[in-house]
């Protein structure tokens, strides 16, 4: 399936990078803020980690403290073509330690130019859940990189400080060209005329592959962004808006736009959005329900995507159509090779960023594109 492009609202002044050349290229280190109990049965581990993604880690772990992998908890997904640090918690009954050490059984199972090492342990009474950290830091190297005009690029780097960029899935999220939106299609005509009551919808929904379900709703979510920068009001308020209160996943409705409201979006207190489709219509009213009706409406994929995301009972929910980008810093190690800092609040990817800011934004060619959601905050 055909991804819609990922429209910004300022062209790209760096013509054309390479990322993630190498592991070190592309450094991720997990933002979490805990107060451990140092009590109960969960053992919580901090690791760095090269070469690895989250989930295979996990299975190491539920392996070398011989557990159900269910036993082992993480916040996020973290890339294999990376440097990065993250926190997982491992359920070990009556808190007993592994008899393996740890370092030693690591060594002996990992691949070459696989790493792991553990930073900090701490006891705690409770697992970790998905989504518990704040956010990620980000520190990207780019290559051959061509930028013809640096005092353009300061000053789009300073807008995006200000502004942020539109709040995209990246691509990470559909799969390698997109994969994972065909299997979306071809699983929901298959499992949809098998599921025409509630309880097998339910039973089908539970067996569903999450991954589809969060790539359909992303493909739509970034096709209504992408259609509001084209027409210039991904920032400006339309009757019918749905409002985020930043730095929270609180919602609600403004049927009309009043000056105190638009006050609170240029102070940076709101945040506009967009639907992450399900069942019903989207939360949305006036002019912006008719807007995002008119994207779904646009494409035979889409409407597929939507029908089948409905079926299965999907809830209508909202995503921030904006991400600011914190201490976002650039440095040239030479005329051609540039490191980016930035930090992302969980759920944004950092690829997105690096898109506002490179129009051929290139993978390495040693890198094979993978399904998961690396890059992401």
């Amino acid at each position: 399936m055909h991804l819609p492009p990922l429209l910004y609202p300022q062209t790209p002044t760096i013509a054309r990078a390479i990322y993630k050349t190498y592991s070190q290229d592309f450094i991720v280190e997990e933002q979490l803020t805990i107060d451990f109990s140092e009590q109960g049965e969960h053992l919580w581990l901090q690791l760095q980690k090269t070469g690895l993604n989250t989930a295979y880690v996990a299975r190491l772990l539920a392996q070398w403290a011989q557990i159900p992998v269910k036993d082992v908890g993480y916040s996020g997904l973290k890339d294999r073509h990376a440097v990065t640090t993250q926190w997982f918690s491992l359920r070990l009954p009556h808190k007993h330690l592994p008899a393996a050490d740890f370092a030693q059984f690591m060594a002996t199972t990992l691949a070459d130019g696989e790493r792991i090492t553990m930073l900090a342990q701490h006891w705690h009474g409770k697992k970790l859940q998905r989504g518990t950290h704040t956010g990620n830091r980000f520190d990207i190297t780019l290559r051959e990189v061509q930028c013809a005009d640096r005092a353009a690029f300061n000053k789009q780097l300073t807008q995006i400080t200000h502004d942020g960029v539109p709040n995209y899935f990246g691509s990470q999220r559909f799969g390698h060209n997109g994969q994972n939106l065909a299997h979306a299609l071809t699983w929901f005509t298959k499992t949809n005329a098998k599921s025409r009551t509630p309880s097998k919808r339910k039973n089908a929904m539970r067996h569903a592959t999450g991954l589809y379900l969060s790539a359909a709703r992303g493909v739509l979510f970034n096709a209504m962004v992408a259609q509001r920068v084209q027409d210039g009001t991904w920032q400006t308020p339309l009757d019918g808006e749905v409002m985020n209160l930043v730095g929270s996943r609180s919602v609600f409705a403004a049927p009309t736009i009043d000056d105190s409201l638009r006050a609170r979006l240029v102070a940076g207190d709101l945040y506009l959005t967009a639907a992450l489709w399900g069942d019903g219509l989207p939360m949305s009213s006036a002019q912006v329900q008719a807007l995002e009706l008119a994207v779904i409406g646009s494409n035979e994929c889409y409407q597929a995507l939507a029908e089948g995301l409905a079926a299965f009972g999907t809830r209508q929910e909202r995503r921030a159509m904006q991400v600011i980008p914190h201490h976002l810093t650039a440095g040239w190690q030479d005329d051609t090779t540039l490191t980016l800092h930035f930090d992302l609040p969980t759920g944004s990817f950092a690829t997105v960023v690096l898109g506002a800011l490179v129009q051929d934004l290139v993978l390495a060619t040693s890198v094979v594109d993978e399904s998961s959601d690396d890059a992401l905050a």
